[in-house]
């Protein structure tokens, strides 16, 4: 049973998406600030910790799950027409944005470099091999943020639909995270640690902040959902 009655997708209508769009570029201003200054402050360090085992540089390289890597962006693109009410879409939006906080101070805690040798063959899309790995630049592992943003998204997303879209929607999760793996972009640890931030911002973050939101809401200001 999903916890909406309400259709899993529909058109939320251009008031809303205007909402959304704002509410998103806020965010994307906010990423790059603390994932790219990160990755910028640990360039002009030496230290670096070790955030692999030796077993895994056996992980084979194919270029080609940079396909599934990127599929976390339709992810962003599809919410404001899952969560078609403000305090819902705001929700996820701060919760994705206290991800990208506490694995900023991470990074800076914690910095890193993946020990996989550099790739020679970029298989039957190198362009968007080549886009995904500048998206992702060099120091900022643990924890995986692709993987903790985009399991944040799903589960949210899961909670409101059955059980056979909840299963699709968790095998794209996973796939997510294996991609960052089979194109040499985190290690173990980092996909471990970014479900482990996924999994304590959804239980002690987003659904107390989208209580109190429902509880102080002026739903008088809320517009209706669009029929899809």
């Amino acid at each position: 049973m999903s916890e909406s009655s309400e259709p899993f997708w529909g058109w939320p209508g251009w008031k809303h998406l205007r909402f959304a769009w704002l509410i998103s570029l806020m965010g994307l201003l906010w990423f790059i600030l603390v994932y790219g200054g990160a990755d910028i402050l640990t360039a002009h360090r030496s230290f670096r910790v070790r955030v692999y085992l030796d077993v895994e540089l056996n992980i084979p390289f194919i270029p080609e799950a940079a396909i599934v890597y990127m599929s976390i962006y339709p992810l962003f693109i599809a919410a404001p027409f899952i969560l078609r009410k403000r305090l819902e879409f705001f929700a996820l939006a701060m919760t994705l944005n206290m991800a990208i906080l506490v694995a900023g101070i991470c990074f800076l805690l914690f910095p890193a470099q993946v020990a996989f040798p550099p790739p020679k063959d970029f298989g039957a899309f190198p362009g968007l091999f080549h886009f995904a790995d500048r998206l992702s630049l060099t120091y900022n592992l643990v924890p995986s943020l692709h993987v903790a943003l985009s399991t944040i998204c799903i589960a949210v997303f899961a909670a409101r639909t059955g059980a056979t879209w909840k299963i699709l929607l968790w095998t794209w999760a996973v796939a997510i995270a294996v991609s960052t793996l089979l194109i040499h972009k985190h290690h173990l640890l980092d996909v471990a640690t970014g479900f482990l931030l996924a999994w304590i911002l959804l239980k002690f973050f987003y659904h107390g902040l989208l209580d109190k939101l429902k509880n102080h809401y002026s739903f008088a200001h809320e517009p209706p959902a669009a029929r899809p």
